[in-house]
């Protein structure tokens, strides 16, 4: 089973993920960008660097996603893959630009995944108060710098991703307890096992 955990920046996906961890043993725990070393210089590249065309943003996106799709999920179908982010992410973010239209999206992501995309996408929720608190409590990556409005409209366009790429979602209120959100992830990931 194929899994991604969604959400803005903050909405607590490294937490999820760590928790999942200890009580998923077994799963194999990735991430995109940067599951893999070309991956790892290619986040770099984009939330480091001084990239002045978003078409280039998606397209290196785009390119991370194929070899992480090959190098890591293929040859591990058989296991549960727990993904910090997913193509959900990577459409979520170019929709939100208006680089191209939601089914040019949904085509280069299926490209790029050669059609293999998780199985369930649990996405994070954040209430705009919740984001504003959370970013001030850190130092802004280039995503991050867009601001809130930014962020929030790209935590909309997550939802409606996942949706257009077929996906099962669940949208998990990312306020509640840390305890509760990964209570509540892990039941729904035992139900499907």
């Amino acid at each position: 089973m194929y899994i991604a955990i969604e959400g803005i920046d903050t909405a607590g996906k490294s937490t999820q993920i760590e928790a999942l961890r200890t009580l998923f043993p077994e799963a194999l725990i990735t991430k995109e960008p940067g599951g893999t070393a070309a991956g790892s210089e290619i986040r770099n590249m984009v939330l480091h660097g001084n990239l002045k065309s978003k078409t280039a943003e998606l397209l290196l996106f785009l390119a991370d996603r194929a070899e992480h799709t090959e190098a890591i999920i293929v040859p591990n179908r058989n296991k549960l893959i727990i993904s910090d982010r997913s193509a959900v992410s990577g459409m979520a973010y170019a929709s939100v630009q208006n680089l191209c239209d939601e089914s040019t999206l949904v085509m280069l992501n299926r490209l790029a995944t050669s059609g293999t995309l998780p199985d369930t996408v649990f996405i994070l929720k954040l209430t705009p108060k919740e984001l504003e608190n959370r970013l001030s409590q850190k130092e802004h990556d280039v995503i991050e710098s867009r601001g809130t409005d930014y962020l929030l409209s790209i935590q909309d366009a997550l939802i409606a991703s996942a949706y257009a790429l077929g996906i099962q979602t669940y949208v998990i209120d990312a306020t509640q307890n840390i305890d509760t959100i990964t209570d509540e992830i892990t039941n729904l990931i035992k139900g499907a096992l």
